[in-house]
């Protein structure tokens, strides 16, 4: 993780995540998938979680999904945190395939449900995009 002038925490793109967080600042969900055995990669790596192929492309997500889980955050783990809390985080199974933990828009709050559907939107924290999850319009 990168910090901003802030002190708050933000994601540090490396080799196997650069698309992801290239997709997300042009505010588009991209998730890497095995051309040689389709398997859908929960977490971008530089080889095939299954069958090792150097074979992976990034794929353009619907950023729908479904909430998995949820936990509201009433005490920050550390001061960069603090300022923010309350907070939600929810976990999406979305509908490729693959999974995504991300902080929830607090508009989604009085609806939000474990199997309810969301919307993977993106938003501008210290001029870095981040996905979060919102409501499905």
């Amino acid at each position: 993780m990168g910090r901003t002038g802030m002190g708050r925490p933000l994601p540090n793109p490396a080799a196997e995540t650069r698309s992801f967080w290239e997709g997300c600042s042009e505010g588009e969900l991209r998730y890497q998938t095995c051309e040689a055995c389709g398997v859908v990669q929960i977490t971008p790596r530089s080889v095939c979680s299954h069958c090792q192929s150097a074979l992976l492309a990034w794929k353009r997500s619907s950023a729908v999904g479904t909430v998995l889980s949820f936990t509201t955050v009433h005490r920050a783990p550390t001061e960069a945190f603090r300022a923010m809390a309350p907070y939600t985080i929810v976990m999406v199974d979305m509908n490729e395939g693959f999974r995504l933990m991300v902080n929830c828009d607090r508009a989604l709050l009085p609806t939000l449900a474990i199997g309810g559907r969301v919307r993977i939107g993106f938003e501008d924290v210290d001029g870095m995009k981040l996905p979060h999850a919102q409501a499905l319009s």
